[in-house]
Order: structure tokens, then sequence, then C-alpha cells
């Protein structure tokens, strides 16, 4: 009984307002994707001759141009086009303005447990499947009444319900293989299309995991979507450079239908803020570090953040010095819902967005 008050009591003081809210929040990681991309487009030094890319004219046809700012749009149209229009983007490393993990490892399951925890755990230190015991911003919303069963997530890798723990808080957490366990006939096809396709990354491909979570989205109107694409960081450690950029490309023509997609629901237009980063950097300085990450890499901590939506003042690319931190963001995520996030763990304060 005097638990069940705490947590009432405790519940009811996290209830925060003086921050721009949302009704609904969408959050989508691009696994692996470096800011030199994000903000600079294609780079020459990898794009030239066969080591990385197969047919560099192909690729350069498709993406370069002289004009830096024309070059990353070309690359990621929607980003450049919508969001730099419209909300945020923060991390050109080449106006000081810094993103950059907190964890010291710079990979995947530490770098998903700062981003969604607000905790860089020093234990949470391997990919490997293991249930976390810390407590993250998804489960912490779904604690409220309002929000109950109204929380999913769709992941490419399948190391996401350990993430998450979903055998700890029962948070719908779909990932890889996993069946679309529901009754509507889009799904049914998804389901019977993702276990007959091709793996070339040895995991389901993110266009079903994107349209998966569409189609889960059109039909059950979650309040808080995760999704978590995974092609970027596998075709970077293969040494495949064109098709970390075909993966990128595509996974920005992704977030251009979603958008589009959440301006047609009546649940989600105008009310609904997108925020879009990575888990991790990549080398940069060594033409072969590109591939890499982890401890041994410096600027694998070097990440980046667009967001646009009902939170995000329409500033654009942010050209002036600042510090920002993944362990930020799930501290941001509650304040959007006008919640302060509360855990079994210290938790970083939120991003401001002015």
């Amino acid at each position: 009984m005097k638990f069940s008050i705490i947590i009432s009591i405790l519940l009811t003081i996290s209830t925060i307002s003086p921050v721009a809210q949302s009704q609904k929040i969408i959050i989508v990681t691009l696994d692996g994707m470096r800011w030199q991309e994000i903000f600079r487009g294609v780079d020459t030094a990898l794009m030239s001759g066969k080591k990385y890319v197969a047919d560099s004219q192909q690729i350069a046809n498709q993406f370069w141009d002289n004009q830096l700012e024309e070059r990353r749009k070309k690359l990621f149209p929607f980003i450049w086009n919508v969001v730099a229009q419209k909300g945020q983007l923060l991390g050109n490393r080449d106006y000081k303005n810094y993103v950059n993990c907190s964890n010291r490892y710079k990979f995947s399951y530490p770098g998903y447990n700062e981003m969604f925890t607000g905790y860089p755990d020093t234990l949470v230190n391997s990919n490997d499947k293991r249930w976390n015991q810390n407590e993250n911003v998804l489960e912490f919303l779904h604690q409220f009444k309002e929000h109950k069963g109204k929380i999913a997530a769709f992941t490419t890798w399948d190391v996401f319900p350990y993430i998450f723990n979903n055998k700890r808080n029962g948070l719908y957490v779909n990932a890889d293989k996993d069946s679309f366990n529901f009754q509507t006939p889009e799904l049914q096809l998804l389901n019977d299309m993702q276990f007959i396709t091709t793996r070339p990354i040895g995991v389901r491909p993110d266009v079903f995991t994107y349209f998966a979570a569409r189609e889960y989205l059109k039909q059950y109107k979650p309040d808080v979507l995760y999704i978590a694409f995974d092609e970027t960081d596998d075709f970077a450690h293969s040494g495949k450079y064109d098709q970390y950029l075909m993966s990128a490309h595509a996974e920005d023509k992704m977030l251009a239908d979603l958008w589009a997609l959440l301006q047609k629901l009546p649940e989600y237009q105008g009310k609904t803020t997108l925020i879009v980063t990575t888990d991790h950097g990549r080398g940069n300085y060594d033409i072969n570090n590109w591939k890499h990450h982890g401890e041994k890499i410096k600027e694998a901590d070097e990440i980046w953040i667009a967001a646009i939506g009902a939170s995000i003042p329409a500033k654009g690319e942010l050209q002036m010095p600042a510090q920002y931190f993944q362990k930020q963001i799930a501290s941001t995520i509650a304040a959007m819902m006008g919640k302060n996030f509360i855990a079994n763990h210290p938790v970083a304060p939120r991003i401001i967005f002015e």
C-alpha cells in the first residue's frame, strides 16, 4: 500500500509544464550515421576509387555537387529541405556546435542505453543480449494511465528487447524476426515478405522495419513510437561506402514519407515532434577509420540530432558554439510529453530547444 502511494506521488510530481509540449513523439535512429555526411554530404575521399565504392561515377552522379549546401541536400533531401527549414539541426562541428556521447565505449548498446535512460552506465559495456537494469524513458511514460499500451518500438537489430528490457516493463518491441501478430492485411503481407526476402546484413532490411512501424502507427495511433534502422552501421563495417550512402538516402526518404503521413492524420497533425539521431559516430581523419567506432576511435563519440514538430522552434541548422550530449535525449523526450523523467539512476537534464 505504501509503495503504491509513493509511486502515485512520484508520478504526480513528475508532471511539468515549462516546455512546448507534444501529444505524440516519434524517435528514429540511423545506426552509426556520421555527422560528416549529415552536414557535409558525400565524402570525396571515400567516394573516389574502388576500395569502398563499386562505381564512383554512379555515386558522384547521384550525390556529388561542388556546393556543400547542395551536396548534403542530394543525400538528405528531407533533412535539409524540411527539417532545416521548420525544425532544428544540432551537431555541425564545423560551427563548434557539438553533440557527443558521454559513454566511453562508443558502440551500440551503450549508446542506446545512454539515449533512452539518460545515464551513461559504465556497466553497460557490451552488445550482448543482457536485460538492461536501467530504467528507460519509454517505460517511464508507459506508467502513466494516458500512455499505457500506447508506446511501441520497431527495430531492425534484435538486441532492442534487451536494451528496453520489455520482460520487465511490458513495452511492445518488434525486433528483427518477430512476427507482426496483428490482424490487418498490410501487416500480414509484410510478415510474409520479411521471411522470404534476402537479408544482406543478417537481419531484416530496414524498409520492412519502417513499413511495419508505419502500418502500426496508422492502425493503432501510438503516443510514442520508436523506429531503429541498422543498415548504415552494417554497411560501414563492411567497408561498403556506396551502400552506406544508399541506405542513408533511403532512410531519409522513409523520414519524408513518415512526416507526410503525420501531417495527414488528425491524431498527429500539429501535435507531434519527430526526433532523429544516432547511437554513435565513426572514424574520420584516417580514411580507413570511417568503418569503425568504439573506445579506440577518438571521434566515434561525435553525433548529431535533428528535430521538427510541436516542441521545436524553427531555427534550422544551429551555427553557434554549443555542447549537447546524448544522455540529455531521454529527459528531453519526457519533457516534450509534459513529464519530468524519474528513474532508478541519475538522469541528465533535458536539451532546451529555444
